[in-house]
């Protein structure tokens, strides 16, 4: 028997796709269209949000038993205002210029519903093992969607990936002139990096999903 039960292992890979908490729960969709013009924000965040998650469910788990049900809320907000600190607080130390770009939307992850549902839904029923499994889980299925967005909007809003050229300079030199694809007439796509195409965007792949697997089609 390996380290993981099939029961473990579906905490971790259904919200990876049928059970995504951004394009099937529809939980967390704020800062799917606040930060991923870039690729890099949208790694700090999932980042972020995987530790957060990850390390908050274990401790509403150990305290589960111990939690009056009338304060849970708020000590929820506390464990998570405490464990978002401690992100805010390390970025400010090795990325200072990302976290002046994050700072408000890293305060924010104390309001994301997929935290606090995963909280109240998962961690305060069950062990700290299969709630730490539940918090990896639904991180990383919030990542890989932050990660998408942000790779398309970059890419084809920029030219760019992680501040690197991939279509080419649009600039160039008095002697050359544009590169790449600029030379044959392409331009960055500049609604690309508006909020409103990250929703577009996030569409397209809950479209794709669903075309894909039937069954995540909702009947009217």
């Amino acid at each position: 028997m390996g380290l993981l039960s099939k029961k473990d292992q579906k905490l971790i890979l259904d919200p990876l796709a049928d059970d995504n908490p951004i394009t099937i729960q529809v939980l967390g969709i704020c800062s799917a269209l606040a930060i991923t013009a870039q690729l890099k924000a949208s790694i700090v965040m999932a980042i972020s949000v995987l530790f957060v998650l990850g390390l908050g469910n274990v401790v509403i788990s150990l305290m589960r038993n111990i939690i009056p049900s009338k304060i849970r809320i708020i000590v929820q907000l506390i464990v998570v205002a405490t464990l978002v600190i401690i992100v805010d607080q390390v970025l400010k130390a090795y990325a200072y210029s990302l976290s002046k770009e994050l700072s408000v939307f890293v305060g924010l992850i104390i309001t994301n519903c997929i935290i606090m549902g995963r909280f109240e839904a998962f961690a305060l029923a069950n062990k700290p093992w299969r709630s730490f499994l539940d918090g990896i889980g639904n991180a990383l299925g919030y990542g890989v969607i932050l990660i998408m967005v942000g790779f398309f909007r970059e890419l084809f809003g920029s030219g760019t990936l992680l501040g690197f050229k991939i279509f080419g300079d649009p600039i160039g030199n008095a002697e050359t002139g544009p590169t790449g694809l600029y030379a044959l007439g392409y331009e960055n796509n500049g609604f690309m990096l508006l909020s409103p195409m990250a929703l577009i965007v996030v569409g397209l792949i809950i479209w794709v999903q669903r075309s894909r697997n039937k069954a995540l089609i909702e009947e009217n």
